[in-house]
């Protein structure tokens, strides 16, 4: 409250008395208002139950449970399309390409859900985020697998991808509000193993009841059924982790047990900036991609891991079935070898996590982001050779179908082994920036993936499994070197980082730079 020049009337942040809206019954606004600051609901450390982090494990680990599920069932879908693409195109009269888009724009729906679904995380909270894309992912999926034609199957694949976006955007941060640092780790990598767990076993699932009675129609209908049963859980069993709205919540049931309306959460008190928004997940993250090496190149790098996944969904039943001659749904087995590589990966970076917590206590945890990369640079040795293995092996039916089975482990392992410490790196590299770093990950490597269904079938058909299958290896071979530079130079980089030489207030707020920092 505060005089104005003339003396005559008092303002209030700069409105007139004269201007004040009227409370009701004849009074006026008071003259002394306390200090807001006294009112702000925080966490009552270190043992407040309304904290998630100090949640019970059992429940922590039902809404993570219920969390990743929603994620594997979309990476599954995503993936399980393409087993009854085949039969699709004779029922519509198209060609195979054109089913095929069934999944490059399901994946491309990966591109454009985190600029919906991230904002929609920090302003309204994870769970309706995660409830809304899951069921509106399952209905679309519906609407695919009763389309009359082409059109609107793969129209519906797109939005299907666009709201199964979500989990892939939230989850992670999901996890990081549940765990603190030594646990959180072991969280995400559980999530990963679901990001790429589906699209392994999707093919194997697919093709059997693509020849069964069922058609190729219900390999729409399963995952929408699964989709559906996990929308069921995450609104019945998931709880808002979101550290700033619980607080609102605890100021909500603190004003009712009080009657003090001053009470309130700092969020409650937020607008929605839709230039923030915009900049942190549209504008900045192009930037990043165009100004920052680092984020360009290990970026690329792991879209052509992820590219390689959806790349296989036709190429491995071409190779088993017209080198091998197996029949279909045998000829999707293989896929079970890239499963067991990426369970492999998994324990092996959960046994590198525990080297990793005592450097960092031993640095007074202090983030070296550059030490993720170990197991990174040690997968993409064993992803080249695996990738070289199978194209010299899987080429004549001479050589038995194990050994290219065995490849399978050692890709699986790689891809694994790449994908999540890379995406670890990067936000420890960029955590004042992370949100838009993520949404630039996840942009760029979901566009890529998206076209590789559209090619994989038709290299292996006009180059031949050995030559196509060696120049996917030849451009594994030339990115391995990403990961050795980053791990010697790394810091000389970041260093000169014009985006992270700005000023702290130019930035990511302090509530979105902590949420997607602390998700990894």
């Amino acid at each position: 409250m505060q005089t104005n020049p003339a003396g005559s009337h008092k303002t209030y942040e700069g409105v007139s008395e004269d201007d004040w809206l009227p409370m009701g019954g004849g009074r006026r606004h008071p003259q002394r208002c306390p200090d807001r600051r006294e009112f702000v609901v925080t966490f009552e450390e270190p043992h407040d139950w309304w904290n998630p982090q100090n949640w019970r494990s059992w429940k922590k680990l039902c809404i993570s449970t219920v969390a990743c599920c929603g994620t594997f069932v979309v990476s599954f879908n995503s993936a399980i399309f393409a087993a009854g693409a085949a039969e699709a195109s004779k029922e519509f009269r198209v060609g195979k390409e054109v089913t095929a888009l069934g999944t490059s724009l399901f994946v491309l729906g990966f591109a454009f859900g985190p600029m919906l679904w991230a904002p929609g995380s920090e302003l309204i909270g994870r769970r309706w985020p995660l409830s809304i894309g899951m069921f509106g992912s399952s209905i679309f999926t519906i609407g695919c697998a009763t389309s009359k034609d082409i059109q609107t199957l793969v129209i519906c694949r797109f939005f299907a991808g666009l709201f199964g976006a979500s989990p892939l955007c939230v989850v992670p941060a999901v996890l990081a509000d549940l765990y603190n640092s030594t646990y959180r780790g072991m969280a995400i990598s559980i999530y990963a193993l679901t990001v790429f767990g589906g699209p392994f076993l999707a093919p194997c699932i697919g093709e059997f009841i693509t020849i069964s009675y069922l058609g190729w129609r219900w390999t729409l209908y399963l995952p929408a059924i699964l989709g559906l049963c996990n929308f069921c859980f995450l609104l019945f069993l998931l709880r808002e982790t979101f550290a700033p709205v619980v607080l609102v919540e605890k100021a909500i049931q603190l004003r009712r047990q009080t009657g003090n309306w001053a009470i309130h959460a700092e969020k409650e008190r937020l607008e929605l900036n839709i230039d923030a928004v915009i900049r942190n997940y549209l504008t900045r993250p192009l930037q990043m991609l165009v100004t920052e090496p680092i984020i360009l190149l290990v970026t690329m790098y792991m879209s052509f891991i992820y590219g390689l996944v959806y790349a296989l969904l036709g190429a491995y039943p071409y190779v088993f079935s017209h080198v091998y001659g197996m029949p279909t749904g045998v000829n999707a087995l293989p896929f079970l070898g890239l499963f067991l590589g990426v369970l492999l990966a998994l324990i092996f970076i959960l046994c590198q996590h525990r080297s990793y917590t005592r450097k960092l206590k031993a640095n007074n945890d202090k983030i070296v982001p550059e030490w993720r990369l170990g197991p990174a640079i040690f997968g993409a040795f064993i992803f080249a050779i695996g990738l070289f293995w199978f194209s010299w092996t899987a080429f004549t039916h001479s050589v038995h179908w194990m050994a290219p089975s065995a490849a399978g482990v050692l890709i699986g392992f790689g891809v694994l082994c790449i994908f999540l410490p890379c995406f670890n790196y990067l936000v420890d590299a960029f955590v004042p920036l992370a949100a838009s770093t993520v949404a630039a990950n996840i942009m760029l490597r979901s566009a890529v993936a998206a076209g590789f269904p559209l090619f994989s079938t038709k290299m292996f058909e006009n180059l031949g499994v050995q030559w196509a299958g060696t120049l996917l290896a030849c451009l594994a071979t030339v990115m391995i070197p990403i990961p050795v530079v980053f791990r010697a130079y790394g810091p000389m980089l970041r260093g000169r980082s014009k985006m992270l030489q700005q000023p702290s207030s130019a930035l990511e707020t302090p509530e979105s730079s902590d949420t997607e920092g602390r998700s990894q």
